[in-house]
């Protein structure tokens, strides 16, 4: 019997991905299960503690206000990062002037590390000196007396662009790799029936891309829920907790306040969280546009 031929071959080339899968992934994620439900002080796991880390972490007001601040952030940053990465797509598609120097200089901002965005941005915003601070902030009254990073009102939205500017490039980028992709022949015959531009927007290019949007959005959904580097060095989650995100706060109780029990306790309500959504979301896009 021929490799190609034995049923077996293709779970044999899926094994190497799938073990790594298991050690780097479930096998942490069991441990964290296991010590969600003990005390652990200092690192030394002690009894069983039953329900008791999820209460307390349920009955704490910082649980629920980072996810409320993820929550802010995702929606001030996602739809920007949507709706200007298919914009610049689009006038991309156009074979505007250019367009061999323009697409390598996009890849820029989504290769920098976090941590350099975080710098770069420090210094842009900073105090009354900083490049954006002076012009803009300083100059006409937007904030005086304080810095974009020091308000609470101003600094998660500071944050949420500063994740726009580092992200847009990659949505534009795949979205543009999208359009050129799209078949030329349902364009050639709306052209021929009259269709206008915009008619063929909407009834021809959002359907056929549908399936791409679904699973980069999802992808960027899950990794905005996920920013810790930026928010780190921008702000520390402060001031407060106006920009503490769930990341920061699962890294302040294992790393600062050494509460092991109630971070592996909130790494799994994370978890779970997300698995009953993007299964929600993987079905009803599977159903109704038939992106996977």
């Amino acid at each position: 019997m021929k490799p190609l031929e034995n049923r077996w071959y293709p779970y044999a080339l899926l094994a190497p991905a799938f073990l790594v899968l298991v050690v780097v992934s479930l096998v942490p994620f069991l441990f964290a299960m296991y010590l969600s439900f003990h005390q652990v002080n200092f690192g030394r796991i002690g009894d069983f503690a039953g329900w008791s880390n999820y209460s307390r972490l349920l009955d704490n007001e910082r649980t629920w206000n980072s996810l409320w601040v993820a929550v802010k952030f995702i929606l001030i940053a996602f739809p920007l990062q949507f709706i200007l990465g298919l914009g610049g797509a689009l006038l991309l598609n156009k074979r505007v002037w250019g367009r061999s120097v323009i697409l390598p200089l996009l890849f820029i901002p989504t290769m920098m590390a976090p941590i350099v965005v975080g710098l770069v941005w420090k210094v842009m915003f900073a105090g009354s000196w900083g490049l954006l601070s002076y012009n803009i902030v300083e100059r006409f009254g937007l904030l005086p007396g304080t810095s974009v990073f020091s308000s609470p009102d101003y600094a998660l939205i500071a944050l949420a662009l500063v994740d726009v500017w580092q992200w847009t490039p990659f949505m534009m980028l795949a979205f543009f790799a999208g359009l050129q992709a799209l078949p030329v022949s349902p364009y050639r015959a709306a052209a021929v029936d009259g269709a206008t531009p915009m008619q063929m927007f909407f009834r021809l290019t959002l359907p056929l891309m549908a399936p791409l949007m679904v699973v980069i959005g999802m992808l960027r959904f899950i990794d905005a829920f996920k920013v810790f580097d930026t928010i780190y060095t921008l702000t520390a989650g402060g001031p407060g907790t106006s920009t503490e995100v769930p990341s920061l706060f699962a890294y302040r109780m294992s790393f600062e306040q050494w509460r092991i029990g109630e971070s592996a306790a909130f790494a799994v309500l994370v978890w779970i969280g997300f698995f009953i959504l993007c299964s929600l979301f993987y079905h009803v896009a599977k159903k109704k546009l038939n992106a996977f």
